[in-house]
């Protein structure tokens, strides 16, 4: 962490302004050598304006952000360079940059220099990630509870709880002879890791609804060939993606879309028809289906209210007993032919002349709850990286209990509680490894 780094933070492109960040001890003298104007002793946190240079010619008329650590995202010196878009101009800068001594930024390494100098914590820093790919207002402002250390204040105040148990614990274990500390009892801790407990269950049952609103669900739409489901996709993501003919098998491999609604991503999947077919590469596309089937978190089943039942149909019946979805019966502006007695989770539409539509929605809430998701209080734990640290918690505390029961020595049970007490520590990051590290933060993009 001793060297300077450097990176485009904007996307490379034609565009009005792009930024060259700089961070690290010599982030001030390396860019001063390639400015006209000298900002070796400007004061911090002011912006300069001026040229960058190659030797006596002119590279690009810019703006020079000088902000001296430790106040800055890094806790070191960083330089802004505010250039003019431009994919040439923008790399020839970053060039001299690298020419004259900086090293390219990998990946999130900006953000990991946050991290690793105490500026943010681990879960802040998946909050910045969440910040740049949130794809709704809810998700932005939930990933900004995440940045603003909201969600770290939740588990550091588990542990501060169990902290409290275990001083007391040692205070009764080291000075048995003082008669006014308290003594704590076994039902006592049993009673304080009670309500852990069920914390770290309520937070637990809310990430489920943080997932939601981050991620969104990933619905598929199944059905037998020539039912209308790339219909149906192109009049819910409102845009004709999905080709549609009267010819069966037009779909041969999936199309993938998105519907927001209610700050509600549904990632949307048109498989292609399932039935038994002779065709290689349609029999490529029906496996496929299948297997997106499984992985779905929502399936959308449409059927065809003209058509009887077939074999087909109660196939992909079959395969839907453990999961969570929704008949759609399309073309209702035909004639029904379908025994729809035994279904359920109905929605009745009509894809081409785009009727009820929206009681797809209606469906999906009431499915998943949406209604009763909270969205005035948007502190939940998304990261499935701190999730299956908080399961791991969870089975901890059980075994804890158990001990408890079984009336094992207290000392032991008091190392079991630090062990809880750690594995919280590694969901916000005061304590992991460095392959962790380097893992969450090559998802970040180049610059960030």
């Amino acid at each position: 962490m001793d060297d300077t780094i450097a990176a485009i933070s904007t996307a490379l492109g034609v565009g009005a302004i792009s930024i060259i960040r700089v961070s690290g001890p010599q982030a001030i003298e390396i860019v001063n050598s390639i400015f006209s104007k000298d900002i070796s002793n400007v004061e911090s946190h002011t912006i300069h304006y001026g040229f960058i240079v190659e030797k006596n010619e002119k590279v690009d008329e810019v703006l020079v952000s000088v902000m001296k650590g430790p106040k800055t995202f890094t806790v070191e010196d960083v330089i802004e360079i505010n250039a003019h878009g431009g994919i040439n101009t923008t790399n020839k800068i970053l060039e001299l940059l690298l020419v004259h001594g900086c090293r390219l930024a990998e990946p999130g390494e900006f953000t990991k220099r946050a991290f690793i100098n105490g500026r943010i914590d681990l879960t802040e820093a998946e909050g910045v990630m969440d910040l740049i790919n949130s794809e709704t207002d809810v998700a932005r402002k939930m990933a900004l509870n995440q940045v603003n250390g909201k969600v770290s204040s939740m588990i550091s105040n588990l542990r501060n709880d169990l902290a409290e148990i275990i001083s007391n614990i040692e205070v009764n274990i080291d000075y048995p002879e003082y008669e006014d500390i308290k003594v704590m009892t076994v039902q006592d801790i049993k009673s304080q890791i009670s309500v852990i407990e069920s914390n770290i269950n309520r937070i637990l049952n809310e990430s489920q609804n943080g997932e939601i609103l981050k991620n969104g669900i990933k619905t598929a739409i199944v059905g037998k060939p020539n039912v209308g489901k790339s219909s149906l996709l192109n009049r819910l993501i409102g845009e004709d993606k999905a080709i549609v003919t009267s010819i069966k098998g037009t779909t041969r491999d999936s199309v993938e879309a998105t519907f927001n609604f209610d700050n509600i991503v549904l990632n949307l999947i048109d498989t292609a028809g399932i039935r038994d077919t002779d065709d290689l590469v349609e029999s490529i596309g029906v496996s496929k289906s299948l297997k997106i089937i499984d992985e779905a978190d929502l399936i959308l089943f449409v059927l065809n209210y003209n058509e009887e039942l077939t074999e087909d149909d109660y196939t992909i019946f079959d395969k839907l007993k453990d999961k969570n979805y929704i008949t759609i019966i399309n073309k209702i502006d035909l004639k029904k032919r379908i025994d729809d007695s035994n279904l359920k989770n109905i929605v009745y539409v009509s894809a081409l002349e785009d009727k009820n539509i929206d009681d797809i929605k209606d469906k999906v809430k009431e499915l998943f709850n949406l209604d009763k998701i909270r969205t005035d209080d948007l502190t939940y734990l998304t990261s499935a990286r701190s999730k299956a640290i908080l399961i791991k918690v969870l089975e901890a505390v059980k075994d804890v209990k158990n001990g408890l029961d079984c009336y094992m020595p207290i000392d032991m049970i008091e190392i079991d509680l630090k062990n809880i007490w750690n594995l919280l520590g590694e969901i916000i990051g005061e304590s992991y490894d460095e392959e962790l590290l380097d893992q969450l933060f090559s998802r970040f993009c180049v610059g960030k």
